[in-house]
């Protein structure tokens, strides 16, 4: 019986106890790295819908000021100065201030059915203007002859260009300008390049009317790119 006590004592060294602290410090870093994690993960998902409800607040918007647009211009004004003024006005409250203060506008809508994508286009390229919706990257105004490019980010879930890589030749993507004018284009081609590679931007179309479409892929290691043409 001593003997069985004497060893029980020698079992538990001060060498396990420091590597029994060692390991409870370790398990209380990981659980703390976890909630950090999960933490950080909550607040990127949030404020990812945030953006989006301000998107979507902005497409509402200029979907009122279409309705506007038929009631005051078409039926009430009556001389083309007037419905030109009108028209100015309509379009200039397309303006909007992001929270950093920062002024921006919209000068289209991106409508893409077969994906339950549509988007607000901002006419300019930020890294808080990607936040809120899509963005012009380059090329003349909607629904002129040539490309006409827009990039958004590729979001986990799903929204802004989420499901791009889903999109397929001959699909629709429709393209609504600030006037009212839809043009409709289809999808002819879609592939992945490096970073650095611009070619899709061009604007030697043989005077069609092009669009687009730009995204990060493999982990924002390349960018996927879908060229469209007009219908």
């Amino acid at each position: 019986m001593n003997q069985i006590l004497i060893t029980e004592k020698l079992y538990v060294t001060p060498e396990l106890k420091k590597k029994k602290r060692i390991y409870q410090f370790a398990f209380l870093i990981s659980i703390i790295c976890v909630f950090l994690l999960s933490s950080y993960y909550i607040y990127e998902e949030y404020d990812r819908n945030k953006s989006e409800e301000v998107s979507q607040e902005i497409l509402a918007e200029i979907d009122d000021t279409t309705i506007n647009e038929d009631d005051h211009i078409l039926r009430v004004a009556l001389e083309a100065d007037e419905q030109a003024q009108e028209q100015e006005e309509i379009i200039e409250e397309n303006k909007y201030v992001t929270q950093g203060g920062k002024s921006y506008t919209t000068e289209a809508i991106l409508n893409i059915p077969s994906l339950e994508i549509n988007y607000p286009i901002l006419s300019e390229t930020s890294e808080e203007l990607l936040k809120i919706s899509l963005n012009k990257f380059w090329g003349p105004a909607p629904n002129k002859v040539g490309n006409y490019c827009i990039v958004g980010h590729n979001y986990k879930n799903k929204k802004m260009f989420g499901k791009l890589s889903l999109i397929k030749n001959g699909d629709i993507v429709e393209l609504t300008d600030n006037s009212g004018k839809t043009v409709k284009y289809t999808v002819y081609n879609k592939y992945v390049v490096e970073p650095d590679d611009v070619s899709c931007t061009s604007q030697l179309t043989n005077g069609n009317k092009e669009v687009t479409l730009i995204t990060c892929t493999n982990y924002g290691k390349q960018r996927l790119v879908v060229k469209a043409r007009q219908v």
